[in-house]
């Protein structure tokens, strides 16, 4: 299945929106659509699960690398809206204890 990758800009904060899988084959088109808005010196990012179906080792590199770019600039990255399927992934992977990941949208805005 294809990747859908949509943003939009709530203040200063962009919002990623990835609708299907983030897998081998989508992974790198999330991440130069997200390293787009770094190199524009973004420095907020939320990435909303809301309608990823799965989540590869691939796509979670994708999460890592832009947490830790964001950290570097004195940024922050915040995932939401994750399915039980992908939670638990990211659970699995130990990612959940890595980034911050919030439930809904609106909690994501509010934590940033």
């Amino acid at each position: 299945m294809a990747l859908e990758v949509l943003s939009k800009e709530i203040n200063d904060v962009i919002v990623v929106d990835l609708k299907g899988n983030l897998d081998t084959n989508t992974a790198p088109d999330a991440e130069t659509c997200i390293n787009d808005y770094l190199e524009s010196g973004t420095k907020k990012i939320i990435i909303n699960l809301g309608q990823t179906q799965y989540v590869s080792s691939a796509g979670l590199r994708v999460f890592l690398a832009t947490a830790k770019k964001l950290t570097a600039s004195g940024g922050a990255l915040k995932l939401c809206g994750a399915n039980e399927v992908v939670q638990e992934i990211l659970d699995i992977s130990g990612f959940s204890t890595i980034l911050d990941i919030k439930e809904t949208e609106e909690e994501a805005l509010s934590a940033l």
